[in-house]
């Protein structure tokens, strides 16, 4: 085998090595980590399942807290009046709570006044824990009761799963002694399931409940990922298995993108192996091959006259012309000739890499020397002494001129030593531009989809007033509107709200500063909007500052406009307030009644339907 063969077998040996180590490393390193994120991603899904069933049984307590610290209710205990149950306990209350049940009970666990019905039909329906108007002797929540306790779980009915929440009956004002409490209820029904499903985002089923613990199990399938998990009743019963669908996309997607890079490599390899070959024919091997014919003729005797006479420099080129300066003396002796041309021209080869690295170098480390003799003059220092006496101030005129021309001799040399270095790093970049290379970093701009999270707003002023700085903090009292509780969760670019916010009370403060008041006040407000482009959160914060004329509301937004000082401010940050809502979907404005009468400040975002949660 010629060494053209070897030389391809090889590099066919090498790609193939690469193709199986990609594929050992596709099976068994990425495709693994690929179903260990879809198990991470199946997880994250059952605990936001998780949260969402606990912030529906918050929601529950929150709504049952109301109806038993209420001052009819507290009155009603005590005097057992019809009326109470004649306006309040109807079908029409049930569904404006969403609930099933709505109990009052007292200490001993009588029933004193309730109603419960299925919200479709309304018909009444019988819950086993209370029948025959008593509470069940085993019921759980006896300690809750004669405490004064809030309480909340799952409950195992015949008519299903019941989410239930209690709470004591208080006097309207948080204060006691309590009087009993009250029962909350609602049936899990599939709609519930799948508002709970949305607002988890996942694909939830609730199944019969199954035995064993109520820790998540993960079973896979061809195309979906299943998580389980089992909730008990407030009896410490499987009340239900909850099932959350999380579809293998992860990993089909990795099959893909794992299958398509093989072959992407295959055909890369093939390609670039053909490419090699060509090139090692091309560059190498052809002219080896036109090297070795010509040696095998002068072995064999034939015309010593016959030249390579090669082209260009590198080894075979060299090689070919010493062997052709090594042929004319064949005649004197072929088998001696043969031997010396080759120890000739490796030792000619060898004495050319030294002269030529050698010929690189010494000019380098010649003027390398030269520059560093040129640093080290004695000057510097003494022209550092003159300069100091001049500056400590010299009474001679004499000494002063001596000083002064000494100064002057010693920029001439150091002019001349400049020029002579700046010649010198010219002559060292010609002879190391070979190994030089310039690096140039270019960045392309690219536009991020904002991270959408979930956060309630007065946590978000919170996280706001920690980075504003403390004048500022001092300056304004930051107050929040009720509505920001109201309208619970959004899911907003929280960073970018935060920062808008940000920008917000720091110019509150200032335009309270500009009023020459010490204090000032920010109202914080928000609601939903519904208009032809869908669902918007408006965020409105009003301060009391030194207001703004009405000409120059329109301008506020400008780059480089401020109606405050030039030294201080440069008029971008509404600037980027305005860009960054608009980036978002949204828009933004100011309002105000005109110069020392305040200022509202308007956002408005677009918020999807389903991303709204309901506090």
């Amino acid at each position: 085998m010629n060494i053209r063969w070897k030389v391809t077998a090889l590099i066919a040996s090498l790609f193939g090595v690469l193709c199986i180590t990609e594929i050992f490393v596709a099976r068994q390193v990425l495709m693994p980590s690929f179903a260990e994120l879809e198990h991470n991603d199946a997880e994250v899904a059952m605990r936001r399942i998780d949260y969402a069933l606990d912030s529906t049984l918050d929601h529950l307590v929150l709504s049952v807290t109301g109806w038993a610290n209420w001052t009819d209710a507290y009155r009603f205990m005590q005097d057992h009046n019809q009326r109470f149950i004649d306006n309040t306990l109807t079908l029409v209350d049930l569904k404006q709570l969403e609930a099933n049940l709505l109990v009052y009970v007292d200490l001993q666990g009588r029933v004193s006044a309730g109603i419960s019905a299925d919200l479709q039909t309304g018909q009444r329906l019988d819950f086993e824990f209370l029948r025959g108007q008593q509470l069940a002797a085993d019921f759980p929540w006896w300690p809750q009761l004669r405490d004064g306790r809030t309480a909340r779980g799952l409950l195992i009915t015949r008519q299903g799963v019941l989410l239930l929440a209690a709470a004591p009956v208080l006097d309207g004002f948080g204060s006691g002694p309590t009087l009993g409490m009250t029962f909350l209820g609602r049936l899990l029904r599939p709609e519930e399931i799948r508002r709970i499903g949305d607002q988890a985002q996942a694909q939830l089923a609730m199944l019969a409940p199954q035995s064993g613990t109520t820790a998540p199990r993960l079973i896979e399938t061809d195309t979906l990922t299943e998580v389980y998990r089992t909730h008990e009743d407030i009896y410490g019963r499987p009340a239900m298995t909850l099932r959350v669908d999380v579809p293998r996309g992860i990993t089909h997607r990795g099959e893909l993108a794992v299958r398509y890079a093989s072959l992407y490599l295959a055909a890369a390899a093939v390609i670039v192996l053909a490419l090699l070959v060509w090139i090692l024919n091309r560059v190498v091997l052809d002219p080896l091959a036109r090297v070795t014919r010509h040696a095998v003729a002068i072995g064999e005797g034939r015309d010593l006259t016959t030249r390579l006479d090669a082209p260009g420099s590198d080894e075979i080129a060299v090689l070919a012309r010493e062997f052709d300066r090594m042929v004319g003396r064949v005649a004197e002796s072929r088998d001696r000739l043969v031997d010396q041309s080759f120890q000739a021209g490796f030792a000619e080869l060898a004495k050319g890499v030294l002269h030529n690295l050698g010929n690189a170098m010494t000019p380098i480390c010649v003027r390398l020397d030269g520059v560093r003799q040129l640093l080290r003059s004695p000057l510097i220092d003494d022209a550092e002494l003159a300069i100091a006496e001049l500056r400590r101030g010299v009474t001679d005129p004499a000494r002063r001129a001596d000083l002064e021309e000494f100064l002057l001799l010693v920029c001439e040399q150091f002019a001349s030593n400049l020029r002579s270095m700046q010649g010198a790093v010219d002559v060292m970049s010609r002879q190391t531009a070979i190994v030089q290379t310039a690096l140039t970093e270019q960045m392309q701009a690219t536009r991020n989809e904002h991270v959408i999270e979930s956060v309630r707003l007065n946590d978000l002023i919170a996280q706001t007033l920690e980075v504003v700085p403390d004048t500022a903090r001092q300056r304004l009292r930051v107050e929040t509107d009720a509505s920001l509780i109201e309208i619970g969760p959004v899911r907003v670019a929280r960073t970018v709200l935060r920062l808008v916010l940000q920008n917000f009370i720091i110019n509150a403060a200032d335009a309270v500063r500009e009023t020459g008041r010490e204090h000032g006040s920010l109202r914080i407000a928000a609601d939903f909007s519904e208009d032809a482009d869908g669902r918007h959160l408006h965020l409105v914060c009003t301060d009391d500052g030194i207001g703004i004329a009405p000409e120059l509301l329109s301008r506020v937004f400008e780059k480089g406009y401020s109606t405050k000082s030039k030294e201080t401010n440069y008029g971008i940050g509404l600037h980027w307030c305005a860009n960054a809502i608009s980036a978002l979907g949204g828009r933004i404005w100011a309002r105000s009644e005109g110069v020392g009468r305040g200022t509202s400040m308007h956002l408005l975002l677009p918020i999807d339907t389903h991303q709204a949660i309901a506090a």
